[in-house]
């Protein structure tokens, strides 16, 4: 099996290097990356010295991804961050699950530890965008990210984009047992839970969840106003976000 890794980038030299060293280790060697760089200056041009596949594109993340895909030519589709690490075994290990998937994910340390296959209903907590892979025939089924969701603007374009993959008819599996290393951010908690609220409200809507789905992603952070009073600045944030995304 082949891989198309696409990597959008901007401001980050060490991080791309650490994750290009993480790829130059890999066991299963039939890969390509593209990486898609969003920066003013040259920064990356030396760095990549040959090992990727150099495009460019206007800032935004979904921008990024939609001006690689034209170019996609190989059997699976991965999107790294620019800043994760991937352990030497994982692509010969998502090549064997993509033998019988049309996608798989991966987690974070801290996600959920229970496989599954994805539903509309379960993928909130187990798909995050360096951990999909997805077969070609896939992408070119659900087509481009939809850049109103991405950074820097918004997030939930992963999440859009699973949606899609599944009212089309494609199987993809949660596998715990894939890790990707990410950092954690240090970031203002009422800000991201205020932008990542209206990225998931616009969701809900734009793909008619039912009334019953909508209510729980409200009473959620809702009752962690007042269950959690230490972090209430941020389940409030959260609500009125996805009331305003909900809305949009």
């Amino acid at each position: 099996m082949t891989f198309d890794l696409v990597v959008a980038t901007v401001g980050r030299t060490d991080e791309l290097r650490r994750l290009l060293e993480s790829l130059d280790a890999q066991t299963h060697r039939d890969f390509r990356v593209l990486v898609v760089d969003q920066n003013a200056d040259d920064r990356v041009a030396a760095l990549l010295d040959g090992r990727a596949v150099h495009l460019r594109s206007p800032l935004g993340l979904s921008r990024a991804r939609n001006a690689a895909l034209p170019l996609i030519e190989a059997d699976a589709v991965g999107f790294p961050d620019d800043d994760c690490v991937y352990p030497p075994d994982l692509l010969a290990r998502v090549a064997q699950r993509l033998d019988s998937l049309d996608g798989v994910t991966g987690r974070e340390p801290w996600w959920p530890a229970g496989g599954a296959l994805l539903t509309r209903d379960n993928l909130w907590n187990r798909a995050i965008s360096f951990t999909i892979f997805l077969r070609r025939e896939v992408v070119e089924r659900v087509g481009a990210f939809d850049e109103s969701l991405g950074l820097p603007a918004g997030s939930g374009e992963e999440t859009d984009y699973l949606i899609r993959a599944l009212d089309s008819g494609a199987r993809i599996a949660y596998d715990p047992t894939l890790v990707v290393e990410h950092p954690r951010k240090t970031v203002d908690p009422s800000r991201i839970g205020a932008r990542d609220g209206k990225s998931l409200g616009y969701i809900l809507r734009k793909h008619h969840y039912p009334r019953r789905t909508v209510a729980r992603m409200l009473v959620r952070p809702a009752g962690g106003v007042l269950l959690d009073p230490r972090r209430a600045g941020f389940h409030l944030a959260t609500l009125r976000g996805r009331l305003r995304g909900y809305r949009s």
